[in-house]
């Protein structure tokens, strides 16, 4: 997941240095802006994390004062770099394989099979059809991959192709994404038949096989660029867990009105445990599984749903 990040990571900050100090209009001034870029918002105590979050880019680029570093990101040729590397100081990324385990099976039980059975009066044969599902937020590919593991030898779609774009702001962690080795932790919830099926050990630590490498495509995407949003392809489910939930109202409300948009007719929309679309979208049916809850995009075959 992405999330405003709350401890100071090797290297990036010494103890010699402390944070440079950050005026109020300069704190409001920056805070808008991330929020603007990316949708992180920091509310007023988070300041001084934001302090000692940037200033050893202030001394990287030898600037006196926010107020310099402000108009570095909103003017400079070089602002996209940055923005890259903004992006890295700003969040830090934690997930693991199969997690939310019950969520997992709702998809594989209950939305998978509701998909094909929707589908299956469609003008082509089943070899023909395909399954997109969109990683938003995907991190260091754990979920990407888990669904790929979920959906490559699932029954129901047996004779479908697969294809699973992954998207992360954070170009560090989808270069780890597609490198595609684990340590142990990432396996925290990983039953072995998994292990023992679709990963290879190597020296560097355990490694995703091709055969599920091969349906996944990531991608560099920020959740409120809706130009490049508009380029995704029509999704049969999109799942984006834990990460709205860092974003301010307005900011939500924009990436869920991107993600209705991308849904095919009666797609579906995964959440994270404590995200909901409340007081933001009333375009979705909640329905309500066996194992979670998930939101629909009516459309042919969706229920009317048991709240919006």
């Amino acid at each position: 997941m992405d999330k405003p990040s709350e401890e100071i990571k090797p290297g990036r900050e010494s103890v010699l240095e402390p944070p440079l100090q950050m005026s109020d209009e300069d704190f409001r001034s920056l805070r808008d802006f991330i929020n603007h870029y990316c949708g992180i918002y920091f509310d007023v105590q988070a300041k001084f994390l934001l302090e000692r979050r940037l200033s050893q880019q202030l001394r990287a680029h030898r600037m006196r004062n926010f107020r310099d570093y402000y108009f570095y990101l909103k003017y400079d040729p070089h602002r996209e770099e940055e923005l890259n590397t903004l992006a890295e100081i700003l969040t830090t990324n934690e997930t693991y394989f199969f997690r939310e385990d019950y969520q997992l099976q709702a998809l594989t039980e209950e939305i998978v099979p509701e998909i094909v059975e929707a589908r299956k009066n469609e003008p082509y044969p089943s070899s023909e059809k395909s399954l997109r599902i969109w990683s938003a937020g995907c991190s260091s590919g754990e979920e990407p991959y888990t669904l790929a593991m979920l959906t490559k030898d699932h029954l129901a779609l047996k004779r479908w192709a697969v294809e699973i774009f992954a998207s992360d702001i954070s170009n560090r962690v989808l270069t780890l994404a597609r490198k595609g080795v684990y340590r142990e932790s990432a396996f925290r919830a990983t039953q072995d038949v998994y292990r023992r099926a679709y990963f290879e050990t190597t020296e560097e630590g355990f490694r995703v096989r091709d055969e599920v490498r091969r349906l996944v495509t990531f991608g560099h995407l920020n959740l409120l660029d809706e130009e490049r949003i508009k380029m995704v392809k029509p999704q049969d489910l999109i799942m984006c867990r834990n990460v709205i939930i860092y974003f301010d109202r307005e900011s939500r409300r924009r990436v869920i009105k991107s993600f209705f948009d991308r849904l095919r007719p009666g797609g579906f929309l995964l959440l994270g445990h404590s995200e909901s679309l409340m007081n933001l979208s009333t375009d979705f049916i909640l329905r309500h599984f066996k194992h979670d809850m998930v939101y629909q995009k009516p459309g042919p075959g969706a229920p009317p749903g048991d709240a919006k």
